[in-house]
């Protein structure tokens, strides 16, 4: 039988809103990020998906308001550490560090902020959940982060995170996968809509 995992990203914050890189500070939703989860609407074919989360208050947060009841928080679904790069934005440190961002970035899955994770980390730290997912069975849905997402999306796409990926993934969606036993994910459904709002 076929075990389906459910992604969402969590609501915005106020680092969103600044375009700051995250990581592992705990930032809350912000008032607009909790007004705007409070819009979205789980599909009923997720309902009876077992429910997990990131520690982290964004993602507690969002599983709050969005699936109106506890979720089981899995330190695996954490966000990349972006280490010394916290609070900083993209466009300044691409200002700052010139050409050794830009190698650091074209090195794809294996990008690394000083003292931070890559991409290609976050993975191996997140499939062997979702090998004990794949093992057990049943159906889950977790709220996460867009670091973690695309990390399984790379691995599902067999895209190397160099260059546009193969499909577009919109933020305030679900990002459905099918698990091996294994824990490889393969895409089954994307972009599935929390809004009334068109894709």
């Amino acid at each position: 039988m076929t075990t389906l995992v459910a992604f969402v990203r969590h609501g915005p914050t106020g680092w969103n809103a600044e375009k700051r890189l995250q990581g592992r500070s705990d930032q809350p939703l912000s008032e607009a990020g909790r007004a705007a989860v409070a819009t979205w609407r789980l599909p009923v074919e997720f309902t009876s998906f077992s429910a997990h989360c990131s520690p982290l208050r964004r993602a507690v947060e969002t599983a709050d308001i969005l699936l109106r009841r506890p979720a089981l928080p899995e330190p695996a679904l954490l966000e990349m550490r972006y280490g010394a790069w916290e609070g900083r934005r993209l466009p300044d440190l691409r200002e700052e560090l010139g050409d050794a961002m830009r190698e650091n970035e074209a090195r794809g899955l294996d990008f690394t902020p000083p003292d931070g994770e890559s991409p290609r980390m976050v993975l191996a730290r997140v499939l062997p959940l979702l090998a004990q997912w794949g093992a057990a069975g049943g159906n889950r849905i977790a709220i996460t982060h867009k670091g973690v997402i695309r990390a399984v999306y790379a691995a599902a796409a067999d895209w190397n995170m160099t260059g546009r990926p193969p499909d577009k993934l919109r933020w305030d969606a679900i990002h459905v996968f099918e698990i091996g036993a294994d824990g490889a994910p393969r895409p089954h459904r994307l972009n599935i809509p929390l809004t009334d709002d068109p894709l």
